[in-house]
């Protein structure tokens, strides 16, 4: 993913400064020129990355700054502000409510991956508790409701469309009439795309949206136009009332940066980017968060909210008195390794840990690590009870491996790297032992409990040098606005 190579860019001039002895105006220009150099080749445009590093200096005054000042957090601070400034539009989108129905109509260009977002949408919600359901408007597109049909289906969402009825807006209609009665919270219109800006479509979205009174009209551009962005989204938000953006093929780009940048400056609201083709390749954009995984501090509060996504309510007391006891078990590695894979793409996930660079999870090893956890849990599930249940890691004896080594197809020596990942894991769960556990015995309540100093316990020590040390831990929970952070059960931590 072309972003991943910005923020790794990025992380890697911020590093650069902060292993040298002394900051000095030598050392900040050629941390700040790196960051232009990224940014420009991301296709940001020249004038924002221009403003951006005058901003900075401006800031970061070495002159005016006391010695006792940590100048390496005040560089790594203004940086991430500017960052902010640059992808935020100032501007909230339309928010939806459950329990209300909506009706949200998208709209684009043909080939901007329009009909793959709308299913991803409905996929998203439909995992946080809503009832989607999608309704195809585009006749222009041969082969559209088939595409939206056998999508829809995979992802068991309820469809409408109709290969007789050649008028969009009776078809707009009589769908969201039917979901309406069926109690649907949330209903997706897709409309027709063309392969430019053309009268004929921007009244057919025109008519569409009048007939269907939708609560938001999502816009969905393809990222490979870059600046361009900002023409397209303009000419469309003049035709109908756009509420939000989706900007798609984030995975592929170099002109990523540019259609974000573009985006944010005619004030719409990018609130998913699509970054592959899979269902739950589909991320929230949320500017703070990103610019910080961007730059490998992490996202600390989406990443809770992934595991309240997999871990369901009844069990979550469970898990949380097993976490504050400090006891380990494999089956405990086996049912957090179930919940990683529930979590969405390996990358996007370890990309909210703290000191993560977005490089260590290229695509390419994102494959690897899933297949590892799969070969590690089949190989537990070849285990007696009384292995998985034991905290004792001696009672893996090698007739034990041998046992588990035939009956799960594996080698020995798999078995063994399987155990020396546990006791790894072990260890970092001991640390968390005496944890406060809330008496609702829920994840959200957990992370008010937890502190910089029980973080700093369980972050490994060059993870916690790279994003400040305790100081920078602090902050950054502060400005996270949580202090969440469960890494230790999912593998997080340092060998």
């Amino acid at each position: 993913m072309v972003l991943q190579e910005l923020g790794g860019s990025i992380s890697r001039a911020l590093q650069l400064m902060s292993n040298a002895t002394i900051i000095d105006e030598k050392v900040l220009n050629e941390c700040l020129n790196e960051i232009t150099r990224a940014l420009l080749q991301s296709d940001v445009q020249f004038k924002l990355v221009r403003d951006m590093q005058t901003n900075i200096k401006k800031i970061v005054n070495l002159d005016d700054l006391a010695a006792g000042h940590n100048k390496r957090r005040i560089i790594q601070q203004a940086v991430f502000n500017e960052l902010c400034k640059i992808l935020d539009p100032g501007k909230p989108s339309f928010t939806l409510k459950k329990g209300k129905t909506s009706v949200v109509m998208f709209v684009g260009l043909q080939g901007s991956g329009k009909t793959t977002t709308c299913t991803k949408y409905a996929f998203h919600h439909q995992k946080k508790g809503w009832k989607p359901a999608l309704v195809c408007a585009d006749t222009f597109r041969a082969g559209a409701f088939d595409q939206l049909k056998q999508n829809a289906t995979k992802a068991k969402i309820p469809f409408y469309g109709s290969y007789m009825e050649s008028d969009p807006v009776k078809i707009a209609v009589e769908g969201v009439e039917r979901f309406k009665k069926e109690n649907c919270d949330l209903i997706i219109v897709d409309t027709s795309g063309r392969h430019k800006q053309e009268a004929a479509l921007f009244e057919e979205m025109r008519q569409v949206s009048e007939a269907t009174k939708p609560d938001l009209v999502i816009f969905v551009m393809d990222s490979s136009i870059g600046q361009a962005a900002f023409d397209q989204a303009q000419a469309f938000k003049q035709s109908v009332a756009v509420g939000a953006v989706i900007i798609t093929k984030m995975d592929g780009h170099a002109k990523g940066g540019g259609a974000l940048s573009a985006v944010a400056a005619t004030k719409s609201p990018v609130i998913f980017i699509g970054t592959g083709e899979h269902m739950d390749e589909f991320e929230v954009f949320d500017v703070k968060p990103f610019v910080s995984r961007l730059l490998g501090m992490g996202d600390l509060s989406g990443f809770m909210d992934k595991i309240q996504e997999v871990v369901p309510m009844d069990q979550q007391p469970e898990l949380l008195q097993k976490l504050s006891e400090g006891t380990f078990t494999l089956r405990i590695m086996y049912e957090q390794f179930q919940n990683i894979l529930k979590m969405g793409p390996i990358g996007q996930v370890f990309s909210m840990l703290p000191g993560f660079s977005s490089e260590l999870m290229p695509k390419g090893r994102e494959k690897d690590g899933q297949a590892k956890i799969k070969r590690y849990m089949t190989m537990m599930d070849s285990m007696t009870n009384e292995e998985l249940d034991s905290s004792n890691p001696k009672i893996m004896n090698e007739s034990r491996m041998m046992r588990i080594a035939r009956g799960s197809g594996r080698l020995v020596k798999e078995v063994m790297e399987m155990m020396e990942e546990y006791k790894r894991l072990a260890k970092i769960w001991s640390k968390m032992k005496g944890l406060k556990i809330p008496k609702k015995g829920d994840m959200s309540a957990l992370s008010r409990n937890m502190n910089a100093q029980h973080m700093s316990k369980v972050l490994p020590p060059q993870m916690l040098k790279q994003i400040g040390g305790m100081g920078g831990l602090q902050s950054l929970m502060k400005q996270m606005g949580s202090t969440k952070d469960m890494m230790g059960m999912f593998g997080g931590g340092d060998k």
